[in-house]
C-alpha cells in the first residue's frame, strides 16, 4: 500500500498542509510565550466553533474516548441516573462508562440505522429522575445523525443535564452548544476539527460546571478532574505560565492552525460545505446502487457515509479499494460489522478527493465481481450543474 494513499475514513482525516507544518516544527517549551499564546487562542477559537461563548474549554492529551470519560467522571457520582439516547456502538460505550462510574443507566434503543422517537425520549424523561441525558450527535459506527436541538430542549424541560458526543460532528455538522441548551460537548482533534489525533476536546457550560462544583465526593481520576485542569486552562488563556501535566505542544500548535481555518471559513459556511459534499456523495451512491445504513436522509450524517455491501460483495472490498489508492473503513456496529463499509468526507476534503474516492470504489466493486458502469458514480457527483455547485469544496 502506498504511503500516499488517500485517507477517506471517518478519522483520522487528511489535513491541510499548514496543519502538518505546525506539527513538524521544532518543539517548544510548554511555557514558551509563543506556545502559551497558541494554546490560549485555541481555547477562544473553540468557543467560536462550538458556538458556546460562555463555556469553559478543556484541551487534554488523549483521544475522543478520554474526552467522553472526562465528561462522565466530572458529572456522575454513584447512584445518579443517566438516560442514553442510543444510536450505535459509541452510544453503547458511553453507557458502559456511565455504569463504571456508578450511574444507573437507561438505554433508549432503535434498530441500527434509526433513532428512538421523540415521544419515546419525552416519555422516558417524564418517567425518570435523571441527572444527565447523553446524545451521540453522529455515531461513527452507523452514520446516524441525532436531532440534538430537539432532544436537548426536552431534557432541559425536565431539568436534566445534556451531554453530547460530538466526536464525529463538531466542525462539520450544525451545532450550537449554547443556543441549543447543551451542557457538555466533546470531540477529538482528528475528525472535523482537522488536526492530527491525540487531543481530547471538551467544553463545559455553566450548568455543568455548577453540577461539578456541587459534587459530594472528589472525582476519582486525578487526570480527568476539572479541578486539576481548570486553573491550567485559565492561566494559558490569560497568557500566564502554569503546570499540571506536560501538554502535547506540537499537537496543540497544529490544532491552533486548524481552528484558525475553521474560524476563517465561518461555521455556517463550513457546515454548508459538508452538507454539499454529503449531498454529492449520496448522489454517487444512488447512481452505483449502494444502500445507506441510515434509514432516512433525515437521520443521515454529513461527515461520513455508511453503506451496505451490494450483492455478493464482502469485506474484501475494502482491501480492493485500498489497492486502488483510497483507504476506507469497514463496519463497526456489532450486529452488522461484516455487512457494510464507511467513507469519511469531512474537513479539508476537495473535489479531487471525492472524484478519486468514488472512482476507486467503482473499480473496487468491479474487482470484487459486482457489475458496475465505471464513471457512473463520478458523473453523479457533479450532476446538479457543470460547475459542480453540489460539491462546494475547495480545489
Amino acid at each position: 500500500m502506498s504511503e500516499r494513499n488517500l485517507l477517506m475514513i471517518p478519522g483520522p482525516i487528511e489535513f491541510e498542509p499548514s496543519v502538518l507544518r505546525a506539527l513538524g516544527e521544532k518543539t517548544r517549551s510548554h511555557l514558551d510565550p509563543v506556545f502559551m499564546k497558541a494554546y490560549g487562542r485555541s481555547l477562544k477559537r473553540l468557543r467560536e466553533v462550538f458556538m458556546a461563548p460562555n463555556a469553559q474549554p478543556f484541551v487534554v492529551a488523549g483521544s475522543g474516548t478520554l474526552a467522553m470519560e472526562m465528561a462522565v467522571a466530572n458529572l456522575i457520582q454513584p447512584g445518579d441516573q443517566a438516560l442514553v439516547v442510543n444510536s450505535g456502538y459509541f452510544s453503547d460505550r458511553l453507557g458502559v462508562m456511565l455504569e463504571r462510574h456508578g450511574a444507573a443507566v437507561t438505554h433508549l434503543r432503535a434498530d441500527p440505522g434509526a433513532l428512538p422517537s421523540a415521544d419515546e425520549v419525552e416519555a422516558a424523561l417524564a418517567g425518570g429522575k435523571f441527572k444527565v441525558m447523553t446524545i451521540t450527535h453522529v455515531d461513527t459506527s452507523t452514520a446516524v445523525l441525532a436531532p440534538v436541538k430537539e432532544l436537548a430542549a426536552a431534557a432541559r424541560k425536565h431539568d436534566v443535564l445534556v451531554v453530547v458526543d460530538g466526536v464525529c460532528s463538531v466542525g462539520g455538522e450544525a451545532f450550537e452548544m449554547e443556543a441549543w441548551g447543551v451542557d457538555v460537548a466533546f470531540t477529538a482533534s482528528q475528525k472535523a476539527l482537522g488536526a492530527p489525533p491525540g487531543l481530547a476536546v471538551l467544553l463545559a457550560g455553566p450548568r455543568a460546571l455548577a453540577a461539578w462544583k456541587a459534587r459530594t465526593r472528589p472525582v476519582a481520576s486525578m487526570y480527568l478532574d476539572f479541578a486539576e485542569w481548570l486553573p491550567i486552562h485559565e492561566a494559558y488563556e490569560a497568557q500566564k505560565p502554569a503546570y499540571f501535566a506536560t501538554p502535547p505542544v506540537n499537537l496543540i500548535m497544529a490544532l491552533d492552525v486548524s481552528l484558525g481555518h475553521l474560524v476563517e471559513e465561518g461555521m455556517p459556511a463550513r457546515v454548508q460545505r459538508h452538507v454539499n459534499v454529503a449531498t454529492s456523495m449520496r448522489a454517487a451512491w444512488e447512481a452505483l446502487g449502494l444502500v445507506p445504513l441510515p434509514k432516512s436522509a433525515a437521520v443521515s450524517a454529513h461527515t461520513l457515509s455508511a453503506l451496505y455491501y451490494p450483492g455478493q460483495v464482502d469485506a474484501a472490498f475494502v482491501k480492493a479499494v485500498a489497492a486502488e489508492g483510497v483507504v476506507l473503513a469497514g463496519g463497526l456496529h456489532p450486529q452488522l460489522k461484516a455487512k457494510y463499509f464507511r467513507v469519511g468526507h469531512m474537513g479539508a476534503v476537495t473535489k479531487s478527493d471525492l472524484v478519486t474516492t468514488v472512482s476507486a470504489i467503482e473499480r473496487g466493486l468491479k474487482a470484487c465481481g459486482h457489475p458496475v458502469e465505471l464513471g457512473r458514480g463520478v458523473a453523479a457527483l457533479f450532476s446538479l450543474s457543470p460547475a459542480g455547485e453540489r460539491v462546494g469544496v475547495r480545489g
